[in-house]
């Protein structure tokens, strides 16, 4: 059997389409069945429970970034655009709401301030925070960790919350940095919230605080105004509600959010 040649404006033709063809299966593009990317800005007390939840969220790859609340809605407010908000407190995310930067929040957990000390410390109560000497280390003011720890010592009267205030060696832009510095003995205590001492394990031990004594520590999580996934982001916040997201808060030691 003879073979023909293709003519020439044929065979350009076919490269052309060769080349477009293989382009669309390389480069930047995403493969076939790839799972959408949904970016979550956090508080970082929420390290641990939001890692499991993103295994867990089937729906989408979650892309995770902790830090202080007040500095990520800080960056929300100067155009940063995750997808979804959560915060230690809930004013951060109605502030936001109000200034039209995300949907209504909604309070997802909530969590408890304790005294975390070192291992082997002998501190056993907020009275030994009053001996001189003792290093202390809070959150500062702006986070929410850091109010709440003030909020506590005010109730003590202004006189024993200036002995303890005293001891202050650093002020840390989240509770995180609170945890290490104890954690590593650059402190001989440090306020934090109950989960994060639970993760810190045997690093160090916590102390609770007396009932009356407790700040009310509510979560709240919103979806940003103008998302890249607000379907998808809708759906997250839910999971944190109820499902997998609740689920893996409890385990981390938050509670539910509080009947109102």
């Amino acid at each position: 059997m003879s073979s023909r040649a293709l003519p020439e404006p044929l065979l350009l033709v076919l490269a052309g389409l060769a080349m477009l063809l293989g382009g669309c299966g390389g480069g930047d593009s995403p493969a076939a069945g790839e799972k959408p990317e949904l970016t979550v800005s956090a508080a970082a007390s929420l390290t641990e429970a939001l890692g499991v939840y993103a295994d867990r969220f089937p729906a989408a790859r979650v892309r995770l970034s902790f830090g202080g609340s007040d500095e990520l809605a800080a960056q929300i407010r100067r155009g940063v655009k995750p997808d979804v908000f959560a915060a230690a407190n809930t004013d951060l995310p109605e502030e936001l709401a109000r200034e039209g930067l995300v949907e209504p929040p909604v309070v997802f957990a909530t969590n408890t301030l304790v005294l975390a000390v070192p291992a082997e410390s002998d501190i056993d109560s907020l009275e030994d925070l009053e001996a001189p000497g003792t290093r202390l280390v809070v959150g500062s003011a702006s986070v929410p960790v850091g109010k709440y720890t003030r909020e506590v010592l005010s109730r003590l009267g202004p006189a024993r919350s200036q002995r303890i205030l005293a001891g202050v060696r650093s002020e840390e832009p989240d509770v995180k940095g609170v945890v290490a510095k104890v954690a590593g003995g650059a402190a001989d205590a440090g306020f934090v919230y109950r989960t994060d001492a639970l993760a810190a394990g045997d690093r160090v031990r916590a102390i609770a605080l007396p009932e009356r004594l407790k700040p009310e520590g509510s979560y709240g999580v919103a979806v940003i105004r103008g998302a890249s996934q607000p379907r998808l982001a809708a759906e997250y916040v839910a999971g944190l509600r109820s499902g997998d997201g609740a689920r893996a808060l409890r385990e981390a030691g938050f509670g539910p959010p509080l009947q109102r």
